[in-house]
């Protein structure tokens, strides 16, 4: 008798990237496809690859390095219908999904410690606390990858036993953009290996972040993105869409969505990615709660002479009341991960007729869909987007009219 005899084929995802076996079973590191045998090992099927990663399955980064870019972008669309089938919600249409590719990664947070007096620097391990110490990442732009060794080597003096530094990372148009947290330039040997690393590496912007704040320490160059067609200042550590062309296809999908609506609300506009796209045909009004992203937007703003007026607003707080959104013909809304139910509620009772709605949560894009549906709106269209690729982090771009 064959051990195929005793094998239990795996059938789907659970929502965190394992497998699920056709009795139920949890498979960690199992694709659909596979064959779980009666020893407890996997038979590979067709959409089993191979990792490219050596850091896979102990690095928290990646989930689905092992997964074919076809069970991906069907994972990534089924994480998002799941929930709102679920909550009886069908969109009228599916558009095919966008998968980034490898090494597109423009924006990375990562950490450095010294422990037992090895310094590591890198993301942390899967279900963990500890850093696994990087020496190969195809998800980060090689840009970005490439100062990996010498920010191990420039902070490496400066750890001490068991402390951290935060490092997030940036590529603009003019370079990488790099923020240091719990890093203290109080002395001139630190402030000038600081500016020399800066020069040697070709940083666009060089800052720090301790008790006092944020401080840029070298400017070598403007950290520019250019967004619908305008060069906007970042502040540091800014958001900003994980990759370019993640981005391309979210604001493709928003476009198409708003048509030639002659008046837009952008909720929750951070610097500029929604708005100043659609500020080309529209004019446009940004809402934001974050200082310096809203005020990067409007300073790109009066440059570029675009017709788009700017309002700093805690939209948690205080949102767009029905009143206020109902001076507008269409709603961009891209919210964070805990979604923007008491906004939300406010479009509901406008009397708005299209809201193109950007999530990257499936769960609170679930609920705030329900809020919106009842109050009269259909699911339309609805793009899933996988830009962070190989992790079980999903976006979507949502249609919805009345």
């Amino acid at each position: 008798m064959t051990g195929a005899l005793h094998s239990i084929l795996i059938e789907r995802f659970a929502a965190r990237g394992d497998g699920v076996a056709a009795d139920g079973r949890f498979v960690p590191g199992a694709v659909p496809g596979d064959l779980l045998l009666a020893d407890g090992s996997l038979q590979h099927g067709p959409d089993h690859v191979a990792p490219p990663c050596p850091h896979f399955g102990e690095c928290g980064g990646c989930q689905l390095q092992h997964v074919s870019d076809r069970l991906i972008a069907e994972f990534a669309r089924d994480r998002i219908l799941a929930p709102l089938a679920r909550s009886g919600i069908t969109p009228e249409q599916v558009m095919p999904v966008h998968v980034s590719p490898e090494g597109s990664r423009r924006r990375a947070a990562l950490r450095a410690t010294r422990t037992e007096g090895q310094v590591r620097l890198g993301f942390n391990a899967e279900g963990a606390h500890r850093l696994v110490n990087m020496a190969q990442c195809p998800v980060m732009h090689p840009a970005l990858f490439a100062l990996i060794g010498p920010l191990r080597d420039l902070l490496g003096p400066w750890l001490a036993e068991r402390s951290a530094i935060g490092i997030t990372m940036t590529l603009t148009d003019n370079g990488v953009d790099l923020l240091l947290a719990n890093l203290q330039a109080n002395s001139l040997p630190r402030i000038e290996g600081l500016t020399r690393f800066a020069a040697d590496q070709r940083l666009a912007r060089l800052s720090v972040e301790g008790p006092m704040g944020v401080e840029t320490l070298v400017a070598n160059a403007e950290p520019v993105l250019t967004m619908g067609g305008v060069r906007v200042t970042l502040p540091p550590a800014a958001f900003l869409q994980a990759t370019a062309d993640g981005e391309a296809a979210l604001v493709s999908a928003v476009t198409a969505i708003l048509g030639d609506a002659p008046k837009v609300v952008d909720l929750f506009a951070g610097s500029g990615t929604f708005s100043f796209p659609a500020s080309r045909r529209a004019q446009l009004h940004a809402v934001d709660g974050a200082g310096p992203a809203i005020r990067a937007l409007g300073e790109a703003a009066r440059r570029a002479g675009r017709q788009l007026s700017t309002d700093h607003r805690d939209l948690f707080r205080k949102p767009l009341s029905a009143d206020e959104l109902s001076r507008f013909d269409a709603a961009i809304i891209d919210p964070p991960r805990a979604g923007a139910i008491a906004q939300t509620e406010q479009l509901a009772a406008s009397t708005l007729p299209v809201v193109a709605a950007v999530s990257c949560n499936p769960a609170t894009f679930t609920r705030d869909a329900e809020r919106l549906v009842a109050a009269g709106f259909r699911l339309g269209r609805l793009w899933p987007v996988a830009q962070f690729r190989w992790s079980t982090h999903v976006e979507l771009v949502a249609e919805f009219r009345r």
